[in-house]
């Protein structure tokens, strides 16, 4: 009997299925957090004072200055920014555009919450100080020309028909509006919060769980599924030496792309002999590693991006955000390579 459930625990299957209850969990909690928060600062009219702060992001992308709550939460967390953000769309606040547009303004305090994270306790390490910084110098600034755009974007193709009133005020029997007087107490705020908070998660979480389960599977078991197809991992390398080649740089920049496309800090720890060895100047190295993620986007957007954002919006709308995010990282970053390879 002890041996049956060791196989069983022991089977890949089971690994997988105890990676995505964890991711979805993982991600559930920080949904709620998010969507819990939005409502409770609108119950107690702490929306408007954050908005105070980013109105100056908000205002010029025609968005209420509301929204901005979600984008600054974004910087703490990514996923309980666009939870607050997908609240809004369910609600009228933001139809599909103006959410586009405040999803793209998202990228640049997404990008800082991974400095903290990421960027500044592995990668620079890694890759040594000066093409560390240099290299996430190159992608914040990518991420803040992502951010720019939006605010642009909303500039010119929102108006006040493509955003509603938050639902920060009920109106009283007699046509006004609640005072501080009559408004609900903490508790009764706090309820309130937690029932939407409940619907919202309730349905979100069936289609994340079924996406990620797909996703993870097809992930595990893709070695059959390409033998399956007539496809290997020769696919990979060929795309990485085709665009080193164009761009002029190293032969060694193809298995360092292949690697980076697959895993960031995998690239970086095969990259950094390199560097150090004289093989890449820091310039061609940041280069190589923005190429990697140009290849990684493919890999990313399958095992990450359309599971999250399928659950998130729903897979007519998610595909919006998806290609919305792919098309401006992909220009960004292109254009980034032709200023470092001039």
């Amino acid at each position: 009997m002890q041996s049956a459930v060791a196989a069983l625990l022991g089977h890949p299957v089971v690994a997988v299925l105890a990676e995505v209850l964890y991711r979805v969990l993982y991600i559930a909690v920080f949904i709620s957090v998010g969507v819990f928060l939005a409502n409770l600062a609108v119950a107690f009219g702490l929306v408007e004072k954050i908005a105070a702060v980013s109105q100056y992001l908000t205002g010029p992308a025609n968005l209420p200055d509301e929204v901005g709550t979600a984008i600054l939460t974004t910087t703490a967390s990514p996923t309980a920014g666009y939870g607050m953000l997908a609240d809004f769309r369910d609600s009228g606040v933001l139809d599909d555009r103006a959410t586009l547009v405040a999803v793209t303004i998202n990228t640049f305090f997404g990008f800082a919450q991974h400095i903290v994270t990421f960027y500044a306790p592995i990668l620079i390490p890694i890759l040594g100080a000066r093409v560390g910084v240099l290299y996430v110098t190159m992608r914040g600034l990518v991420a803040l020309a992502i951010t720019l755009t939006g605010i642009a974007a909303g500039a010119f193709l929102l108006d006040e028909s493509n955003v509603g009133p938050v639902a920060d005020e009920e109106p009283t029997p007699d046509g006004g509006h609640e005072t501080d007087d009559d408004a609900p107490d903490g508790a009764a705020a706090v309820r309130s919060a937690a029932g939407e908070t409940a619907t919202k998660v309730q349905e979100i979480l069936p289609r994340l769980a079924a996406i990620y389960l797909i996703v993870s599977l097809l992930v595990a078991y893709s070695d059959a599924v390409l033998a399956l197809l007539g496809g290997s991992g020769t696919a990979l390398t060929t795309t990485a030496d085709g665009l080193t080649s164009v761009l002029g740089l190293p032969g060694a920049a193809v298995p360092v792309v292949a690697a980076f496309a697959l895993d960031t800090t995998s690239g970086a720890v095969v990259i950094a002999p390199l560097i150090e060895d004289g093989t890449f100047t820091p310039r061609t190295a940041v280069a190589t590693m923005l190429v990697g993620g140009i290849v990684s986007f493919a890999v990313s957007t399958f095992k990450r991006s359309i599971p999250f954002q399928y659950g998130i919006w729903g897979r007519e709308f998610g595909s919006k955000v998806i290609a919305v995010n792919t098309t401006l990282k992909i220009g960004w970053i292109a254009l980034a390579l032709v200023i470092l390879l001039v």
